[in-house]
């Protein structure tokens, strides 16, 4: 942020070690190592390039700053606290502690001025490289001429276990091919992990790796000769069309006269004497969490902070002045607000065109209902990890992003993600958090499993993240149990946060899409079938956004009795249970049918809202192909599902094979209601 030297870069530094020594030891947990050895490297990016205000850490035009190796958490909880965050040195003496402000762990939404969540390694380089990617983008949607409104780089810390983490090549193989300039990595190369020396198991050359990715790269440096790194991060700035990698040399835990260097710096408080040692080694004659008013000045960024966000306020007012649509367009989507009546506007517009008249797979169904959203909903940004043609994510509205050897890009908002689905759930994760894109994604439902830390990541920062999951079941058929997801619906049900929509038809498809695109505090999975799908006839459209809804009653079909039992399905199999009330009424039995899209939504309602749905008393059955643990929770008498993997075959024989049909729903509908004795079918 400033342009001259730091006062006393030393003091600096040892103001950072100091702290993160005295909050591991208080806290008799964490990893001293790395802040220690990369103190001098923080005082040369925040005091001298980190563009930021910490009197407003929402500042739309701000730097982002990512440790990546987030273990390292008292690094960046020391240098908010030192630079003037709302960071107060109670919550620093409070070190993963319960509802403190520095947890173990990076946290975003806990801390003022934590962009992302970090602490899964691999994980924060590739959020950055979102952040990064979400910048260009929007400058080039915004920027009109001298009128540079969005202009702020991506920086990230990380070390050599983030390199290691396979994830790392998938980002950083991205971020070579969109020739993020205004993205530069500073990697702690210091050797050292928690199980030692590295060099036995981590052999890569990464300054080749990178240049080969595209990536330009600077150094070695010395990553304790302030200056250098200055120089190098200047250098890195310079980039039009490559992003950079510093690669600093280091030693972890520097100043311990007994640790540094070795794995014991890296996670376990160095002990009172050993500390003691150390202050004497830097000359660091304070207290536990004393910090000179010298030091605390050289730090502070409050002034010079306000100072950026009042020049780029004035831009932005020129801007907005020039191109005042453009202005009020951008505030919005940074704001995270929607376009007025988005929903019922493409809801009604999809219905009248397709609800009822077609029959389509619902991954079909899920282009119909983007083909409304993505023209009225402009953040909307799509893509797919090399299935764009398979889960139909692909839109008029969207047309492929693509770069120019320049660097420059044309605009498009579908992005080709290459077979890389982990790195696209956390590239994703990264859009969302920068602001002014919803990323949705595409790949098969049984690559989930690829993607799931991710999505767990954005559902712990309550992030909205579209995650479209096709080809939903064994109906693919032929491609077999590789790619036929038994257990995956059921796994992605049990993570926190997460809404999990399996959609019917075409109306339940589009209901689930506004969900997903209004709730601004979840992220969503829709999985979406291969096989095409009828339209149910329905009553009760409001009620899809609930999670369940009863979808037909016994005079519904044909038989004027009250229901003595519950069918409970999702997705597909709601033309089983309705095929099989139809049935069950021919012989007299009435049942209900409940189309249940979202468990999870479902699981939120209130209990009279439930007990409406599922009456108690009544039985139920559950017919959903997947696993069928998950149904029980609902007092299910059986469920028709499947508790093995899949066949390769074409969907009708796996149907008959694995008993998805209206006959054999029929017989375990009758035998739970007590009319008839179990014939076998595949009945759980």
């Amino acid at each position: 942020m400033a342009t001259t030297a730091a006062r006393n870069p030393t003091l600096m530094a040892n103001a950072i070690r100091a702290l993160a020594m005295d909050a591991v030891q208080q806290a008799n947990s964490g990893h001293p190592g790395a802040p220690m050895g990369m103190a001098d490297i923080a005082v040369a990016l925040w005091s001298r390039h980190l563009r930021h205000n910490p009197a407003n850490p929402q500042w739309a035009n701000r730097d982002r700053f990512v440790l990546s190796n987030g273990h390292g958490s008292m690094l960046i909880y020391a240098l908010l606290h030192l630079s003037g965050y709302e960071l107060p040195i109670e919550e620093l003496k409070a070190f993963r502690q319960l509802h403190s402000k520095t947890p173990g762990h990076p946290e975003v939404g806990i801390t003022p001025g934590v962009e992302t969540t970090t602490g899964p390694l691999g994980q924060g380089i590739t959020n950055a490289v979102g952040l990064a990617l979400a910048e260009k983008m929007l400058a080039k949607e915004f920027n009109i001429d001298e009128h540079q409104i969005v202009d702020h780089h991506t920086y990230v810390f990380l070390g050599d276990g983030c390199l290691m983490e396979g994830i790392s090549h998938e980002a950083a193989s991205l971020a070579g091919a969109w020739k993020l300039n205004k993205l530069i990595a500073i990697y702690d190369d210091n050797g050292i992990s928690i199980d030692g020396q590295v060099a036995p198991w981590f052999a890569d050359n990464t300054a080749q790796r990178f240049e080969a990715y595209g990536w330009n790269v600077v150094g070695p440096v010395d990553g304790h000769d302030v200056d250098a790194v200055d120089a190098a991060i200047a250098d890195a700035k310079k980039s039009t069309a490559k992003p950079t990698l510093v690669i600093a040399k280091t030693h972890i835990g520097k100043g311990s006269p007994n640790r540094a260097n070795t794995a014991k710096a890296h996670g376990e408080p160095l002990g009172n004497e050993e500390i003691k040692l150390t202050r004497e080694q830097l000359g660091w004659a304070h207290e536990p969490f004393v910090i000179p008013q010298e030091v605390y000045a050289d730090w502070d960024a409050k002034a010079a902070g306000a100072a950026l966000e009042t020049a780029w306020d004035e831009r932005f007012d020129a801007y907005a002045t020039a191109h005042p649509e453009l202005a009020a367009e951008f505030a919005r989507r940074m704001a995270g607000v929607l376009p007025a009546n988005f929903a019922q506007t493409a809801v009604d517009a999809v219905v009248a065109a397709h609800g009822k008249a077609e029959t389509v797979a619902s991954r079909k169904a899920s282009q119909i209902a983007l083909e409304a959203f993505t023209a009225a909903v402009p953040e909307l940004l799509g893509g797919s990890a090399d299935l764009t043609g398979s889960n139909l994510t692909n839109t008029k509205s969207t047309p492929a992003f693509r770069v120019e050897a320049d660097g420059s890009s044309n605009g498009g908002r579908h992005i080709n993600y290459g077979v890389r689905e982990f790195g696209m759930a956390a590239i994703m994760n990264g859009v969302a958090l920068h602001g002014g894109y919803i990323p949705y994604g595409g790949t098969f439902l049984t690559f989930s499993d690829y993607s799931r830390n991710a999505i767990r990541m954005a559902a712990l920062m309550k992030q909205r993240v579209i995650h479209v999951f096709t080809h939903d079941s064994i109906g693919l058929g032929e491609d077999g149990p590789t790619h036929q997801s038994i257990e995956h619906v059921a796994s992605l049900r049990l993570i926190p946060g997460l809404d999990v929509w399996r959609p019917a038809d075409t109306t339940e498809t589009v209901v689930a899409w506004t969900m997903a695109i209004g709730n601004a505090q979840r992220p969503s999975v829709l999985a979406l079938s291969r096989q095409n799908l009828p339209y149910a006839p329905k009553t009760a459209v409001d009620d899809i956004a609930k999670g369940a809804y009863v979808l037909s009653e016994p005079s519904d079909a044909g038989l004027k009795k009250k229901a003595k039992g519950v069918i409970i399905a999702t997705g597909s199999e709601v033309q089983l249970a309705l095929a099989a009330q139809a049935t069950l009424a021919q012989q007299g039995i009435p049942v209900r049918v409940v189309s249940m899209p979202s468990t999870t939504v479902f699981d939120r309602q209130d209990l009279a809202y439930k007990k409406a749905v599922l009456p108690e008393g009544l039985p139920r059955v559950a017919v959903e192909m997947g696993v069928s643990d998950g149904w029980w929770k609902y007092g299910v008498a059986a469920v028709v599902g499947i508790d093995s993997y899949g066949e390769s075959a074409p969907a009708p024989v796996l149907f008959k094979h694995f008993g998805f049909t209206a006959e054999n729903v029929v017989d375990t509908v009758k035998v739970a209601l007590g009319v008839a004795k179990l014939k076998g079918g595949k009945k759980r």
